[in-house]
Parts: C-alpha cells; structure tokens; sequence
C-alpha cells in the first residue's frame, strides 16, 4: 500500500447556507492516479476547490502529506504543488501558448514537471509553443 499523499475526512463545503458537499472521505497515495466522475452538480468542482483552498475548510478535513491544509490560502496550497486547472479555454489570450504554460510554474517549486517534459507528453504543445493561445 502507498504512502498517504492527500485526504479528507468528513469534507463539507457550503456556498453560504447552501451545502455543497457532505462527509467526504477521500485518501490518495503516493503515485495513485484517480477520477472524479459524476453528473452536473455533484459536486466535482466544489470538491477540487476545497483542495485547493478555493472553497474553506476547517485545517484538519484536508491534509497534505499529514498537515492540515483546510481554509489555507490557495497560494500556499499551490505552493505545495496542488494547483487546479479549471475547465473551459481561461487563457491569457495576449500570451503565447508557452507563457500561458509558464504562468501555472512557481519557480522553486519541487518536482518532475518542466516545460521540456510535458512537451515530450504533448508533442503539439511544443510545436505551437510560439502562437497565440486563443489560436
């Protein structure tokens, strides 16, 4: 079994009085992959931004690698390297498809991803690298 890397434990999440989420518990291990499915107004995106401080939390119903990061600012959680990349076309139309790809890097920031390795997964992006992001 994996090292616990994410979890949430009894996760509710409201939208003023409104309750998004009820009781959530989620654990991702270290190197798992998952999928969040489900129909319009499940919740899916109410979940992923509870993750990413988006939506608050109390610190312990979202842990990162055993710290409570519920209700932190999303650009401490980012720092961490949890980041959400919303659906839809929400680019920077004035920049090129690489400096878009550049505004979701945080420079320091540990781990494998860089601009030569996700060009090796998407070999479009590499070729288009220079146009406008819009194009």
């Amino acid at each position: 079994m994996s090292e616990t890397l994410l979890q949430t434990n009894n996760l509710q999440a409201f939208y003023g009085d409104a309750q998004a989420l009820f009781g959530i518990d989620f654990t991702l291990g270290q190197g798992e992959v998952i999928a969040i499915i489900g129909a319009n107004g499940a919740g899916k995106s109410t979940f992923l931004k509870s993750l990413t401080g988006l939506v608050k939390a109390p610190s312990d119903a979202v842990t990162f690698k055993g710290q409570g990061i519920g209700g932190a600012h999303p650009s401490e959680i980012v720092k961490q390297g949890i980041a959400m990349v919303p659906e839809g076309r929400r680019l920077f139309a004035s920049l090129s498809v690489e400096e878009n790809l550049l505004m979701g890097a945080t420079a320091g920031r540990p781990g494998p991803w860089n601009l030569e390795r996700l060009y090796s997964m998407f070999p479009i992006l590499k070729e288009k690298r220079r146009n406008p992001s819009g194009a």
